[in-house]
């Protein structure tokens, strides 16, 4: 069987792994682009980012349905603290290992905090998950960030098939940015994300495409809808 990558929108993406193991990434499920029809879980895993609403979103409501968070020690002291018992801390270059999973927790460059009501709460340091699967497969989740010269060494040390990269510029990196830390990863596929959520994300697919036919022509681009999947395997 082969690894199943759904697209719910944003930031926030389903993997489906060979063995049938379902791990969540960034639970934002009732973004405004999600599917009408929304997938609560139960999950196995569900992987946070950072700790800004469009991330850590429904984490309560769908954890609450089964699953182990992961996520950088801060989030998880704030969601044990929420009532949430199945939570597992880490941080920036561990990794994670578990019924024939790793995740791997790497850096991103962006901010991270909690808002509830006029009090801003630290969320920890943001990061991106390279989530190695049970037959080899890599899937490198960027989270919120800027292009920076370490993600070489991303795609040196973990080799993604598929990389999940932001473009939507004014929060996160642009499509010229993203289609330069495409050429430093060098995975095989690439998947854009977090574009056309908020007037703000001015970023479009066909500027990435067209960045990247220039500056890491050799990966294949992959756009999905909400709702869309994309199968991969070794």
């Amino acid at each position: 069987m082969a690894t199943k990558i759904t697209f719910l929108g944003h930031a926030t993406f389903k993997i489906q792994t060979a063995t049938g193991l379902k791990i969540l990434i960034d639970p934002w499920v009732n973004n405004p682009q999600a599917p009408d029809e929304k997938d609560l879980g139960p999950y196995d895993f569900i992987l946070v980012t950072h700790a800004h609403g469009d991330h850590l979103g429904d984490v309560l409501e769908v954890a609450k349905r089964g699953g182990e968070v992961v996520a950088i020690h801060e989030i998880q002291q704030y969601l044990l603290a929420k009532g949430l018992g199945n939570v597992t801390g880490m941080n920036i270059g561990g990794t994670y290992h578990t019924q024939g999973l790793r995740f791997t927790m790497v850096p991103a460059l962006h901010s991270s905090s909690i808002q509830e009501g006029d009090k801003i709460i630290y969320g920890g340091e943001a990061c991106g998950f390279v989530i190695r699967t049970e037959d080899g497969l890599s899937v490198y989740h960027a989270g919120d960030t800027a292009v920076f010269g370490d993600m070489r060494l991303i795609g040196e040390l973990y080799h993604p098939d598929v990389a999940l990269l932001p473009i939507g510029d004014h929060y996160v990196m642009g499509p010229k940015e993203a289609a330069y830390a495409t050429g430093l990863i060098n995975p095989a596929k690439v998947v854009p994300m977090h574009y056309g959520t908020f007037p703000a994300l001015t970023g479009t697919v066909d500027d990435f495409r067209d960045f990247l036919e220039r500056m890491a022509p050799g990966v294949e681009m992959v756009a999905l809808a909400p709702g869309e999947s994309l199968t991969v395997g070794k």
